[in-house]
């Protein structure tokens, strides 16, 4: 059984940073392609950051500068790390898995394609407050 479970969401005060944490299990980690996603409030779901073809990681650019993403094969996890918080980082964050094989689809970068995408976490809620 595929498994994607996200942990280390919660209220956090603008300005600061937060870890969050996914652990996989159920598919081969290390050939797959993770990513971070998040929906925001009355937003549909978007990507925040992930690794493309070659292992370099994309970044969003409403969280450029301010997040990256780390993946250890050994323990089957990704973080996502995002410190200089706002109050538009509230959102549920999403842990995601794309297999090979994969159709790219993302203008200048080789990420795969949204739907391509298709394990995902439950989600865990970050919330930013002043």
């Amino acid at each position: 059984e595929v498994q994607l479970v996200e942990s280390g969401g919660g209220s956090v005060q603008a300005g600061g940073s937060l870890t969050l944490s996914c652990t996989a299990s159920g598919f081969t980690f290390d050939d797959s392609y993770m990513a971070w996603y998040r929906q925001r409030p009355g937003n549909g779901c978007e990507l925040v950051l992930g690794f493309d073809s070659a292992g370099t990681l994309y970044t969003g650019d409403s969280v450029k500068g301010r997040a990256t993403i780390s993946q250890d094969n050994a323990k089957n996890t990704v973080l996502l790390q995002m410190n200089r918080l706002k109050r538009e980082d509230t959102a549920m964050y999403y842990c995601a898995a794309a297999e090979p094989p994969i159709t790219w689809g993302r203008v200048g970068w080789m990420i795969p394609r949204d739907d391509e995408y298709k394990y995902w976490g439950q989600g865990t809620q970050v919330t930013v407050s002043l």
